[in-house]
């Protein structure tokens, strides 16, 4: 099994202080890897990081800031990574964004929507992983290996079904950003893009697409979600940490270009 052993890798992971960041973060470390731990400047440390750090400590564990949209603030950060851990060898795009319901119960309807609410969320999940992936992956393709791995969703498969959220309180009812699924889908498209042209220099592309994962949800959307999804649950960070650690290990090695649905069935229907 030591195929997914990962010691001696050096693995970047955007969105470092968010939900999934901080499970990418954990499998990466107990697969043997360093992590360096990117997310936007002024963000607070969460407390999963916290406990991360405790327990893995410098040198393997570094956080570090830079705007996913801002290509100085990224090499800024490459060039950190190479000073204090070494190369990058993983790059896990994790950095999104991601509209809730808002905790004043107020909305959009679909006519209302802003264009600025749309166009940031497309420029930080699908430019923003571009720009990351050259500035990373570059310098994966001069060292002549390297695997990128882009978290995408099920909704670049599927439309969100506006359901799961009627009981929601809100006015007008809740719509999840059109711009939301479109960036994903886009992530996916990127991925095999990225991974035709970067194949030639031993760097592979792939992405992880969650389904819905638990995490406060309340129980009728939680009733609700889990009765739309064939394994009748919702993900926990155990299911994502193995398919994380296949794309990222040699375990995956003739593997690039793919879209890995890790979501309990949800787009099989």
């Amino acid at each position: 099994m030591n195929v997914f052993d990962l010691t001696g890798d050096v693995a970047v992971v955007t969105g470092a202080q968010g939900k999934l960041g901080s499970i990418w973060t954990e499998a990466l470390l107990e697969a043997g890897a360093s992590v360096f731990a990117l997310d936007r400047p002024g963000i607070a440390t969460s407390a999963e990081f916290e406990r991360l750090a405790v327990r893995f400590g410098p040198p393997r564990l570094s956080p570090a800031s830079a705007d996913v949209c801002c290509r100085a603030e990224l090499e800024a950060a490459l060039e950190q990574c190479r000073q204090t851990m070494g190369s990058p060898t993983i790059l896990v795009n994790n950095a999104g964004i991601d509209a809730p319901p808002a905790a004043d119960g107020k909305g959009y309807r679909l006519e209302e929507i802003p264009f600025e609410t749309n166009l940031r969320i497309l420029e930080v999940n699908a430019a923003g992983l571009f720009l990351v992936t050259q500035v990373f992956a570059g310098a994966m393709v001069r060292a002549g290996r390297g695997t990128v791995i882009n978290i995408g969703s099920l909704y670049a498969s599927v439309s969100p079904d506006a359901r799961l959220y009627d009981h929601i309180p809100s006015d007008p009812p809740f719509l999840k950003p059109p711009a939301y699924g479109a960036s994903k889908a886009a992530v996916v498209n990127l991925t095999k893009y990225l991974s035709a042209h970067l194949a030639p220099y031993g760097v592979r592309v792939n992405a992880l697409s969650p389904g819905g994962v638990l995490g406060g949800q309340d129980p009728e959307f939680k009733r609700k979600f889990c009765e739309r999804v064939p394994l009748g649950r919702m993900a926990t960070a155990d299911d994502l940490r193995g398919p994380l650690l296949f794309l990222a290990s040699r375990a995956s090695a003739y593997v690039t270009g793919i879209n890995l649905k890790v979501d309990g069935g949800f787009t099989v229907w």
